[in-house]
């Protein structure tokens, strides 16, 4: 797994195969940003077939195939579209070219996965809820930061086995490095990225509706500031936000790109989570000098305090659910009105965001 570079972060879990070979087969188109190699790893391990790949770009492509050499090179979109083996695309575009690309896959009949931040506009998000409602399709967001974090899933699941109470506060901090030089022009383009509260604060809202149970919510308050990176002027370094759900439960998140080069590892994510009955914190990529291994859970509840280390040890159920979903078009990876909620509240904070010097 690439440590140094969130662009690239993969992780790869053990295989928990939920259908058997040839039962369940996907495509990869656009490979834009290095998410594709983690949302192909997650659906593989599940026991699905990659069976092509398309990109513009005949070096991506090569790299994509160095690594699943069981994809073949379509030599146009249109040719895994109209491919009726196919039942689910896994894109990771550029952002503001994932909702048109959702809208075309669906049209086809066929299922949609993409990279976060799946809009960069309430438009896009209204044309493909549109479509989603009149096809049946499903438009699926890969939000890694908590699908594919094993301190994170965990969490989950001691909420839902009451270890915490009700949850009444979700705290996130999504540092991430900014390593220009390996970054796209696309990157630093606010028109094509969306912002920083649209992209990597998209995270963070779905964590939050997750965790704390909200269908929605309402964003009070979100600034953007570009404070260092002053060579991209449409880029923003830092955002933070803060969210009442309906149920009252409240939010706030910081995001950056002002990781500094002594951390081990691209990003010192952490979130915390304060219910009635205790707490927990998660430190997902490093517990900073102290250990270098992630995944690090810290529990506080009546019982006494806990500390769980998981690195390899629950997994990532979202991709076998995600598929089996696809198959009896049921929700139980992620209901079709969460994924659009988490998407809209971003949007709506970027929006909104004062920005600030």
């Amino acid at each position: 797994m690439q440590k140094n570079d969130g662009m690239n972060y993969a992780p790869k879990g053990k295989p928990n195969l939920v259908v058997q070979k040839g039962e369940f087969t996907f495509a990869a188109i656009a490979l834009d940003h290095g998410h594709i190699y983690g949302m192909s790893n997650g659906l593989l391990e599940a026991g699905a077939e990659l069976k092509w790949v398309y990109d513009q770009d005949p070096a991506k492509v090569a790299a994509f195939v160095a690594k699943f050499p069981q994809a073949q090179v379509a030599a146009s979109e249109e040719e895994i579209l109209l491919d009726p083996e196919v039942k689910l695309v896994a894109s990771a575009a550029v952002p503001s070219e994932r909702g048109p690309l959702g809208i075309r896959v669906m049209e086809h009949g066929k299922d949609y996965f993409t990279d976060k931040t799946p809009f960069t506009s309430l438009d896009q998000l209204a044309a493909a809820k549109a479509v989603a409602e009149a096809t049946g399709r499903k438009y699926a967001v890969y939000y890694s930061e908590r699908l594919h974090v094993e301190s994170a899933v965990f969490a989950g699941q001691l909420i839902e086995e009451g270890a915490i109470g009700r949850v009444v506060q979700v705290i996130g901090l999504g540092p991430h490095r900014l390593n220009a030089p390996s970054r796209p022009e696309w990157f630093f383009e606010k028109d094509k990225y969306g912002g920083i509260l649209c992209d990597i604060g998209s995270h963070q809202i779905e964590q939050f509706l997750f965790y704390s149970g909200c269908k929605d919510a309402t964003v009070v308050s979100s600034k953007v500031a570009n404070y260092h990176a002053k060579d991209y002027p449409e880029l923003e370094d830092f955002g933070d936000a803060t969210l009442i759900g309906d149920n009252g439960a409240t939010n706030y998140f910081r995001v950056d790109w002002l990781t500094p080069s002594g951390l081990g590892t691209w990003g010192d994510g952490r979130t915390l989570i304060l219910g009635t009955e205790g707490y927990i914190e998660m430190r997902k990529y490093i517990d900073i000098a102290r250990d270098p291994q992630g995944d690090q859970l810290y529990l506080v509840n009546q019982q006494g305090e806990k500390h769980y280390s998981l690195h390899g040890q629950v997994g990532f159920p979202f991709f076998g659910q995600l598929i089996l979903d696809c198959i009896h078009r049921t929700e139980n990876a992620m209901t079709q009105a969460h994924t659009f909620k988490a998407a809209e509240l971003c949007l709506i904070a970027q929006e909104k965001a004062v920005r600030v010097e």
